[in-house]
């Protein structure tokens, strides 16, 4: 027995060893949520699918400007704009949790490996980055949107079995502090993994097809990053769970090694392979069900119901802008591809500014409460809103106002996903079995805010050819959570 295989009797609660380790995801993983995400895949997307640059006189610039015109994408021969085309790929990928990470929680709880799922995710998550290197042009751009599909579902697949970890391994008064220090190891981690793309993509790169390639690199160092580092985590971090008694003959389907066995001693292959169809079938109507009861459960705890509802709807803001935040600034931002990178340099300026903002928020909720902690990261939330929308593009100063709406924003971004969690985690009964359970109800509920905001975005993107207009309505669903989350009754 390895040391991570720890018996129940032994104290795996704040045990500092096991809380570094699970942090250290955070910084394993998190690079993906950077480069691929945020920075360097929607800008290498944007440079791919441009057709060419169009020359207009700007009057209030007073000079002549290069306008981006993109490659329409057909789908059943209708023909899309790319970015919506990439929004509705995020959609897609959510859409797959959805449906995925009801079934899979539930399954670990029932045989005890929500490590193991955690595993399976990152080396999808980690593979499907490297994979993204293949992606060179219009030519092969559903494979690049297959990939990218793939390792948001990696990403955000390991994130309900990391996330139920938490209540695991600390007690509620550890929960906020390491929360926090798990997004702060993740800005970190990511900050560093980007600095060495930029050096690779804008000093070693020389010419434009010189940097693609480096930009290709850039993807397989970010799945090797997240592959490697979260080795640590999988040595360290414990594998428990609530195992049940009746389990298949042999559990075929998730172990390739025993595919190719006789089975004999269980009745042949043939045999086995019922067993473990029919456990599967009889686990993934369960895990619905189960989703349902807990969500009635959650939702009869008038805290859980009002933070959940909060939760939900600023979410659906928070989630969508990070997600779009980047193919906004390179096309109404930085349309000019040599203007690009120093929308990398705005993000990684405020990767940097999150990691004080999740410590600050951290601070700041021993002080005035968590609830008032989210309220305040909910409304700097909606003044951003506002102010994306109201960015003038024919404005000289448009880069300047948009470089102090991004620090605030990374002000507010670590802090509020590092209090919700936390919140969220402290809000549930402790010592409950059903932890991975619960935080796939979380995931859930999440993933369906975020295919709502990639929706009305891709709506707003595909009707009006602006994405400021969705900006309002993203404001609309901060203040609904900002109503909600004053509700909460709680003393911390």
């Amino acid at each position: 027995m390895s040391e991570t295989e720890i018996q129940p009797s032994q104290n795996i609660k704040n045990n500092p060893k096991i809380m570094k380790a699970w942090a250290v995801y955070d910084w394993a993983n998190s690079v993906y949520s950077l480069v691929i995400t945020s920075a360097i895949f929607p800008i290498y997307y944007t440079i791919l699918t441009t057709a060419y640059n169009k020359k207009e006189f700007v009057a209030s610039a007073g000079e002549v400007q290069e306008i981006p015109v993109r490659n329409l994408i057909k789908i059943f021969g209708e023909a899309y704009e790319p970015d919506a085309v990439l929004s509705f790929s995020y959609a897609i990928s959510f859409f797959l949790v959805v449906l995925l990470s009801p079934f899979l929680s539930s399954l670990a709880d029932t045989i005890g490996n929500k490590k193991s799922f955690l595993q399976f995710f990152c080396y999808l998550g980690a593979t499907s980055c490297m994979g993204l290197a293949m992606f060179t042009g219009m030519e092969n751009v559903f494979l690049g949107l297959l990939f990218s599909i793939t390792a948001s579902v990696g990403f955000w697949g390991s994130l309900v079995f990391y996330n139920s970890f938490l209540p695991d391994i600390a007690t509620p008064e550890k929960q906020d502090s390491l929360s926090a220090k798990g997004y702060i190891y993740g800005y970190i981690g990511s900050v560093v993994l980007l600095i060495i793309c930029l050096v690779l993509i804008q000093m070693v790169a020389k010419g434009p097809e010189q940097t693609k390639i480096y930009i290709r690199i850039s993807f397989l160092l970010t799945g090797a990053w997240w592959f490697g580092f979260s080795q640590y985590t999988f040595k360290h971090l414990p594998q428990f769970g609530d195992v049940k008694d009746k389990l298949p003959k042999d559990l075929v389907l998730l172990n390739y090694k025993n595919i190719f066995k006789k089975h004999a001693e269980q009745g042949g292959f043939f045999e086995v392979l019922k067993d473990n169809i029919s456990f599967y079938k009889d686990i993934a109507k369960e895990s619905f069900r189960e989703l349902f009861r807990v969500g009635n459960k959650l939702f009869s705890d008038k805290n859980l119901k009002f933070f959940l509802s909060s939760f939900f709807f600023y979410s659906v803001g928070m989630q969508t802008i990070f997600l779009m935040a980047v193919p906004f600034g390179s096309t109404v931002i930085f349309p000019k591809e040599v203007d690009k990178y120093k929308l990398i340099i705005t993000i990684l300026v405020i990767q940097i500014i999150a990691i004080f903002g999740a410590f600050l928020f951290s601070k700041l909720s021993k002080k005035i409460g968590n609830k008032n902690v989210i309220t305040i990261a909910v409304i700097i939330w909606i003044i951003c809103c506002l102010s994306a929308y109201s960015l003038d593009k024919e404005n000289p100063n448009l880069q300047l106002q948009f470089y102090g709406l991004a620090g605030l924003i990374g002000l507010v971004m670590g802090g509020l996903q590092a209090m919700s969690r936390s919140t969220y985690s402290k809000l549930l009964p402790e010592n409950s079995m059903e932890n991975t359970t619960y935080f796939s109800f979380y995931d859930v509920l999440e993933k369906i805010a975020i295919i709502c905001g990639m929706l009305i975005f891709s709506v707003f993107i595909q009707k009006f050819g602006n994405m400021q207009y969705a900006f309002i309505s993203m404001s609309l669903f901060f203040a609904v959570g900002a109503i909600l989350i004053r509700f909460l009754k709680t003393k911390f």
